[in-house]
């Protein structure tokens, strides 16, 4: 992984982890940086599937960059759709 794949793949989590944290409203009790980390993370797994599958050429490609914002997308869909749980009530039986 070369440098400037490890900062394109920052860049676009954080971008699409913002978006999505100014965007959705329902994700309002998570803690703000939650979607950020999730979506910088996600893009860095992506960047290194590519790169172990070797589908990538010595910097970022298009096929990089793609899979880049899927991935985040999806992660800070699941955390969207996570992060807002209520805590289970302790002390109940059944």
């Amino acid at each position: 992984m070369t440098g400037l794949s490890l900062i394109a793949a920052v860049t676009v989590g954080a971008v699409i982890g913002g978006a999505a944290r100014i965007l959705a409203a329902r994700c309002r009790t998570a803690p703000w940086w939650l979607p950020l980390a999730a979506g910088v993370a996600a893009a860095v797994l992506a960047t290194v599937l590519v790169r172990m599958a070797a589908a990538g050429g010595p910097g970022p490609t298009l096929v990089e960059f793609v899979l880049q914002v899927l991935f985040a997308g999806a992660g800070v869909t699941l955390v969207a759709l996570t992060a807002d749980r209520p805590a289970p009530a302790s002390g109940k039986t059944r």
